[in-house]
């Protein structure tokens, strides 16, 4: 349905020329939404998908092996869409402090949206409301360090800001003017913590998303809490107990139809071809993410029975490879660290995984040496390689 333009354009001077940046009218959309015929049936695959999706915390003995390479999957992917150029491998041997060549500004940068969004997922857990501290909280901790680190990290924009082009009197999009940030994303707020709303949260998710983007209240860091936003409000609102949900890989491949519809929803008010875009996204990135989940499964259990098999070596090998499956680069005082055994043991134990071909050396040093998962690490990967 095409409403028309879902705000108005206000005059203002920025660096001697004349803006028009847009302010959004507050959400819902007026007339409400279509979601009748087949949209409704969208939105209930949609919605089974995610049940499959939040059920495959049973599949794993342990929902923390999946979570901690998927959630630096999507801060990779999110990240990425920014311009970024590192890869899964150089965000884990970051975090191992081990490192050397590579390109440490775009490895902080994924590190620190790791960082923001347990941040986030550690307040709604303890009760903290899904609300614009919450959010200025996170943004807070994604430019804590590095890129963006000097641009207000943590605080409403008070100055223009633009998309495209070398200046707002060029740019293809203004968003609000700074004196109309504050009142932008207090509606936003309203809109989320509405409790009368007849929407259902995806639906909520996929509108709060756009108008985020629309305001930009950031001078930095925008779509990465943008697309941070949505698994925040399906966890939120207990659609998803785990975070799960990560579009950015979906908005990735999908870059030009993305940008074209958020357009269209700010010229044209078309929000029910974006909601069909942002639902298809869901059940396609759902559906990865299950299987994926048990492709790993598969992938353990093929991996563990081998380990069963190499004799005396069995035990100590088990244990160093259980921590393999939550850490796929590994160095051996790492390994010592998290399985309490000897430094010796764990060696020995390292090098029986890499003669069944489990795992690979790949630094080519005498010491400090870093084992991969190679297979784990190619499963996680896909899609992942910096365009």
């Amino acid at each position: 349905m095409k409403r028309g333009p879902t705000g108005e354009y206000r005059i203002s001077v920025v660096g001697g020329e004349e803006v028009r940046a847009f302010v959004p009218r507050a959400l819902p959309p007026s007339p409400p939404l279509d979601l009748s015929g087949v949209r409704i049936r969208l939105l209930e695959q949609a919605t089974l998908a995610l049940g499959r999706l939040d059920s495959i915390t049973i599949l794993l003995p342990d929902p923390g092996i999946f979570l901690y390479p998927y959630l630096r999957r999507e801060a990779l992917l999110s990240s990425q869409i920014e311009g970024t150029q590192s890869s899964f491998s150089d965000l884990l041997l970051f975090e191992l402090e081990e490192a050397p060549g590579v390109p440490l500004e775009d490895v902080a940068e994924v590190s620190n949206y790791v960082a923001a969004l347990k941040h986030g997922l550690k307040r709604l857990q303890e009760g903290f409301p899904l609300s614009n501290r919450l959010i200025r909280e996170m943004h807070g901790v994604l430019l804590s360090r590095g890129r963006g680190s000097e641009t207000s990290p943590g605080e409403f924009r008070r100055s223009q800001n633009w998309i495209g082009g070398t200046r707002p009197g060029n740019a293809a999009f203004v968003p609000p003017p700074p004196g109309s940030v504050e009142d932008c994303m207090t509606a936003l707020e309203r809109f989320l913590t509405d409790e009368h709303s007849t929407y259902p949260a995806l639906v909520r998710a996929a509108l709060a998303h756009v108008q985020f983007e629309t305001i930009h209240p950031f001078l930095d860091g925008n779509g990465r809490v943008g697309r941070l936003l949505i698994v925040f409000v399906l966890h939120h609102e207990g659609i998803l107990k785990e975070p799960l949900l990560y579009l950015s890989l979906f908005f990735k491949q999908h870059r030009s139809e993305y940008y074209r519809l958020l357009d269209q929803v700010r010229t044209e008010g078309d929000w029910e071809a974006w909601i069909d875009f942002f639902l298809e996204g869901v059940v396609t990135t759902a559906q990865n993410a299950v299987d994926t989940a048990q492709r790993l499964v598969a992938l353990f259990q093929e991996d563990a029975r081998q380990v069963q098999e190499a004799g005396r070596m069995a035990s100590s090998a088990l244990r160093v490879f259980d921590v393999c499956r939550r850490r796929p680069l590994l160095t051996i005082k790492e390994g010592v660290r998290q399985t309490g055994l000897t430094f010796p043991a764990v060696a020995k134990s390292m090098d029986a995984l890499a003669r069944l071909g489990i795992v690979r050396e790949i630094s080519g040093r005498q010491r400090n040496r870093i084992f991969a998962y190679e297979r784990y690490l190619r499963i996680l990967g896909e899609g992942t390689e910096a365009t």
